[in-house]
């Protein structure tokens, strides 16, 4: 590269540079009759070439010999200062974009060239709100690219499924083995696992469905495991002489419905103060092979809970279910709720699919399942497509729709019922327990870590999920309907009936949730706006 300026208004310049990729040469000259000359020529490897030539030359627009055609001297005077300024402006600036952009070239020139990748599809617009700035998608000097021969490109991040965003645990839980031991459960003794099912599967493998009853509720288990081909964790309240009503009932069913012996476990448990006469060790009972061509023992007209005027502890029975469940999710249920076919397996198929919502996954969620009630002599349906045309000929109804419409109303019905019956699980609404869905008292899917029922409250003094459902709209559940399950009641539409007695305990109920439990909820939970008891 050379330079020379032998005058004022004079200079030249000029290089040569390459390499094995590129070459390049310039030379420029700027004379002092007001003219200028440049011209570049290039050529590369793969055989690309190029010449680029200017030559500019000015002479003087006015002479002194035609300044009295234009006004005189004082005209004449100021154009040629205006035309020689804007010349000098001219040449000035040229010679300094020439200098830029030899420059420019020569820095290029001197490095090898660089394969660039071309720009990815442009990513969506979910992603781009929470993209980083600073990851954009050129590479970087380190970075491998598409055209690098010798590495090919990563490939794309797969979107993760609706187990690893909600459920990063589910894989690493731990599957406990399902041996009887006795436990005192406040003023209850409870036999845990004390009639274990046969089977049992991995605690990420399937849904345990955790249910309640006495003895003379156990002939819906079989419809239900009938139903639910998984396992099911049952509390079964047993005092005094119902125990020895229970094992005969429970052995009866062991040997005459194999799919109950395959899947049920049971637990009984009861009153410290109607303990039963003799608790004989599990292995005796599991010898027993009663007749099936015999009466069910849950026929029997007399229970000792009848004749001693107990309640029945609802609230402590589905503690105890959902407690001894093996399984990482639980459907925490009725025993006269008998639920769609193939439930664990659309549900565990769609734990491994993306997640319907593509926003941060929100830290408390459950799914829930609606309710139905069919007419008394109906098979009851098990699949969708069945159940919406009994709802289409009024022969299916929504769960407790004559006597408590307000605890069943699901949001969305309309959409659930209007959306396709597939063999696929989907999110068809996502809800929250505000009004008017404040008294809803919804059945659904969830862990271990949702909250337990008081255990204070009964099943005959009535709203005893409500304090639940209380809690989980504090703590900003979601409610998230699935549209291809749902759980139908025992044949029959529940009609309202006047019950002096259960009014009365209703009434005392009320009050100590009014009194009691609620000012000690708002203590230890606090309160939202649109949550209430």
């Amino acid at each position: 590269m050379y330079a020379h300026q032998p005058d004022k208004k004079q200079y030249e310049f000029g290089f040569k540079r390459g390499n094995k990729y590129h070459n390049i040469e310039r030379y420029e000259k700027a004379g002092p009759n007001h003219n200028f000359k440049t011209k570049v020529r290039w050529t590369d490897a793969k055989g690309g070439h190029g010449e680029h030539y200017w030559d500019y030359n000015h002479g003087p627009k006015y002479h002194d010999d035609h300044g009295d055609h234009h006004g005189g001297y004082g005209y004449h005077h100021q154009q040629d200062v205006m035309v020689g300024w804007r010349r000098s402006v001219l040449v000035r600036g040229s010679f300094l974009l020439n200098v830029v952009f030899a420059l420019y070239v020569a820095v290029r020139v001197a490095a090898p060239p660089r394969l660039v990748a071309p720009r990815g599809a442009l990513p969506n617009i979910h992603d781009n709100l929470t993209a980083s700035p600073e990851l954009a998608d050129y590479p970087t000097e380190a970075e491998p690219t598409a055209d690098d021969p010798s590495e090919s490109p990563a490939p794309p991040t797969p979107a993760p499924t609706l187990q690893e965003k909600v459920y990063p645990d589910l894989h690493t839980c731990h599957t406990p083995t399902l041996t009887a031991r006795p436990a005192l459960h406040g003023t209850h003794w409870v036999l845990y696992n004390y009639v274990p099912a046969d089977t049992q599967p991995a605690c990420n493998e399937s849904v345990t469905y955790t249910t309640h009853a006495d003895f003379t509720f156990l002939d819906n288990v079989v419809p239900l495991v009938e139903r639910w081909r998984g396992p099911v964790s049952a509390a079964v309240f047993a005092p005094g002489g119902d125990f020895n009503s229970t094992l005969r009932t429970v052995a009866f069913l062991r040997t005459c419905r194999p799919l109950v012996a395959k899947h049920v476990t049971f637990h009984l448990f009861f009153p410290a103060d109607h303990m039963p006469s003799h608790v004989p060790p599990t292995a005796q009972l599991l010898a027993q092979r009663p007749s099936c061509s015999t009466p069910p023992p849950y026929l029997a007209a007399h229970t000792y809970k009848r004749a001693h005027n107990l309640t029945y502890p609802v609230n402590i029975a589905r503690n105890i279910a959902r407690r001894a469940a093996a399984t990482y999710f639980v459907l925490a249920s009725d025993v006269e709720l008998y639920p769609s076919l193939d439930f664990i397996t659309f549900f565990m198929d769609m734990m491994r699919r993306q997640d319907a919502s593509r926003a941060p996954a929100p830290t408390r969620r459950v799914y829930v399942l609606p309710i139905f009630e069919v007419k008394s002599g109906l098979r009851p349906p098990s699949t969708k497509a069945a159940l919406v045309r009994m709802l289409k000929r009024g022969s299916a109804i929504p769960f407790h729709k004559f006597v408590c419409p307000q605890c069943h109303k699901v949001p969305g019905m309309r959409e659930w019922a209007d959306s396709n019956a597939t063999d696929t699980l989907n999110v068809v609404m996502v809800a929250k327990r505000h009004p008017p869905y404040h008294h809803w008292e919804p059945i659904y899917v969830g862990t271990h870590l949702e909250p337990l029922y008081d255990e204070r409250l009964t099943w005959e003094g009535r709203s005893d999920k409500m304090t639940q459902m209380y809690v989980m709209c504090v703590l900003d559940y979601e409610f998230h309907v699935l549209d291809n399950a749902f759980l139908v009641h025992r044949p029959g539409i529940k009609r309202p009936r006047r019950d002096r007695q259960r009014d009365l305990l209703t009434a005392r109920q009320n009050a100590l949730l009014h009194n009691k439990i609620t000012p000690e909820l708002h203590t230890i939970y606090g309160k939202r706006g649109l949550c209430y008891l």
